[in-house]
């Protein structure tokens, strides 16, 4: 399993730096294919799918071929749809405990490996009965991809979030290579339920938070970066706000924190009289000022100034 996913990661950072080392791809392919694979492992680390984008993209045709032939290889370990029940449609039903439900999603065959040119084939499998999720990974997968298999409930507060989260995340343009919107809003609703455990106020005010937060035209980077995968479903569940913010939002809010840290530090200490500094705004010379080391030990000392005419503050190092 290391192995692979060691392997995985660096067939998957060649496919972000859209450059393909041939030479080393094509090392890593037969290093794999020396590998025992196992439907888990394939599951896990999404493997196939990385080596189907890598063969795809790879302009050297030995690559090419050896990826396709260890898909077709790799397809031979999913169970025949005959083995298995057939799957129904991809709702939500059972109870919020995570009770056996009758409902079950199988994804496609391209979820472990990926597509290639002899077309798809559905694999079937039964979702899980217990409480917890699919042990499935969080790693990259193209839109359409990844299976929903998560909690699945009946409260309608819990669904009402749901369609809530999924219209936050759809509520602006969806890049390319995106997650499904339903995916992601099911598994930040359900991250977010494990939270409280319960549907309380606290609960319905997280999920506010989040909408509210998804579909803020100042911060589109965040509704971005959770439907590209750079921040997982578990990590909006329990971001704060700060976290949340936009990155302006972010820079304001440490410039009146260091402004109001100064002017605490300028009201703590009495300062000094004088008539040697000249107010810029009513021009006065009725001014207090203090020194404090604001920066390191070898920096100047930033003085403080008060006015004590019409009160206007100002400093300066």
């Amino acid at each position: 399993m290391e192995e692979t996913e060691h392997v995985a990661r660096r067939l998957d950072r060649m496919l972000k730096n859209k450059k393909i080392d041939d030479e080393s791809a094509l090392k890593y392919l037969k290093r794999l294919r020396s590998i025992e694979m196992t439907l888990e492992i394939l599951t896990k680390t999404g493997v196939g799918i990385i080596i189907n984008k890598i063969r795809k993209e790879s302009e050297d045709p030995e690559v090419a071929t050896l990826g396709k032939n260890m898909i077709k290889q790799w397809k031979k370990l999913v169970p025949d749809k005959s083995d298995v029940p057939t799957p129904c449609t991809n709702t939500v039903g059972s109870t919020n405990n995570g009770g056996n439900g009758n409902n079950k999603h199988s994804p496609e065959l391209s979820t472990y490996t990926g597509s290639d040119d002899s077309g798809p084939q559905d694999a079937k499998r039964s979702r899980p009965s217990e409480k917890k999720e699919s042990t499935e990974p969080y790693g990259n997968a193209s839109r359409g991809f990844f299976p929903v298999h998560t909690l699945t409930t009946t409260d309608q507060v819990r669904l009402k979030a749901r369609e809530m989260l999924q219209s936050a995340l759809e509520s602006g343009n969806i890049p390319s290579g995106a997650y499904e919107s339903e995916f992601l809003a099911i598994r930040i609703e359900s991250s977010i339920y494990d939270l409280f455990n319960n549907t309380d106020p606290k609960y319905k005010q997280r999920v506010r938070t989040r909408v509210m937060n998804l579909r803020d035209p100042n911060n589109p980077n965040l509704r971005l970066n959770v439907l590209m995968g750079h921040v997982s479903p578990d990590k909006l569940a329990s971001m704060t706000s700060e976290e949340m913010a936009s990155k302006e939002m972010k820079e304001l809010r440490e410039k009146y924190t260091k402004e109001t840290i100064e002017d605490h530090q300028m009201a703590v200490t009495g300062g000094t009289e004088t008539d040697l500094l000249r107010c810029g705004k009513c021009k006065q010379t009725k001014c207090t000022y203090n020194q404090v080391q604001t920066r390191s030990a070898d920096e100047p000392m930033t003085t403080f100034v008060y006015c004590n005419n019409c009160g206007h503050r100002w400093k300066f190092c």
